[in-house]
């Protein structure tokens, strides 16, 4: 088959579209003829050498994919060969096949194309992880979602209306904060004009933070009392100063969480709780992927370049 390769550790000029070895389904895995995928921050990373992928992954790029069942491992008894199905991956999107334990599978939502359906895995496992396995929001709570243009920004605005929650975002520009309003949020920051801390400080109940350490004060300050932080991206740094100080006087608390290395155990269990508590959403159309564009797969290069500037709202996909 043909992969997107990673030839060395660089720019988006490093990604080959070449032959390698096909997948073999082992027990409890399928092999899915892939349609399309969707470009994540963690691509990026992976391309230029900061975030590899874990033990017995695949070593090319991809953390969701969309498409149909060519062939069953051993064990194998929920799902057939022919079925449209989406995926979470610890890797391999970027692939004309690959092999996802079943349970990683979900199958396509309805009111969703095949290929719509590879803008929803990974983000809906981290959204509905994050925020309500881990951080409990609550009807009538208010969350804050910084980069609420981006793909898990997209989805989180939606899923936590439809429970009933205040929403408040922030982005880097009016276009971007107009889509944000268009999909529920009820408040909108642009991070580049203001303060958020100063806007938000004591409302927020629950915090989706993708900066990490540049934004972690600001984050405590924008917490309300009993507030949950959860942090699930580092894009401003690694380290940063905590004051305890506040976070007991707010009776706060902080998490920090990845998706990709969890054990096969905890993305079954997560897999679960988004068939049975998102995809109905999805399929009443309460939720739905945004999709800034589609790029034909061997041009992943292209693809990346898009996510890179940081123009898009929702997701870039990846179609064969």
């Amino acid at each position: 088959m043909r992969a997107i390769v990673i030839s060395e550790p660089g720019a988006s000029d490093v990604l080959r579209w070449q032959e390698v070895p096909e997948p073999v389904a082992g027990p409890g895995e399928v092999i899915v003829e892939v349609a399309a995928t969707a470009v994540n921050r963690a691509d990026l990373m992976q391309r230029q050498g900061h975030y590899p992928p874990p033990p017995g992954a695949p070593p090319y790029p991809g953390l969701e994919c969309s498409g149909y069942i060519s062939a069953l491992g051993e064990g194998v008894t929920e799902w057939e060969i022919g079925q449209e199905v989406c995926a979470l991956l610890a890797g391999g999107g970027y692939a004309e096949r690959v092999a996802v334990p079943q349970e990683q599978l979900m199958p396509v939502p309805g009111n969703t194309g095949v290929r719509e359906a590879a803008a929803l895995p990974e983000v809906a496992c981290t959204v509905w992880s994050n925020l309500f396995m881990v951080a409990g929001l609550r009807e009538g709570e208010t969350l804050l979602v910084h980069g609420g243009a981006s793909g898990i920004g997209t989805l989180a605005i939606q899923l936590a209306k439809a429970y009933g929650a205040r929403v408040i975002v922030t982005a880097g520009s009016a276009a971007k904060l107009e889509r944000c309003k268009e999909l529920g949020a009820d408040v909108v920051i642009n991070y580049r004009e203001e303060d958020f801390a100063e806007r938000v400080r004591g409302e927020a109940d629950v915090v989706l933070d993708i900066m990490g350490a540049k934004y972690l004060p600001g984050n405590v300050d924008a917490l309300a009392i009993g507030g949950r932080l959860v942090v699930i991206g580092l894009q401003g740094g690694r380290r940063g100063e905590l004051d305890l100080g506040a976070l007991l006087t707010k009776r706060a608390s902080v998490h920090a969480t990845t998706l990709r290395s969890r054990p096969l155990a905890e993305k079954a269990e997560i897999v679960r709780g988004v068939r049975e508590n998102v995809w109905p959403l999805v399929a009443t159309g309460a939720v739905r992927p945004i999709i800034h564009t589609t790029v034909p797969m061997e041009d992943a290069a292209r693809a990346h370049r898009i996510v890179e500037a940081s123009e898009h709202v929702g997701k870039v996909l990846l179609t064969r």
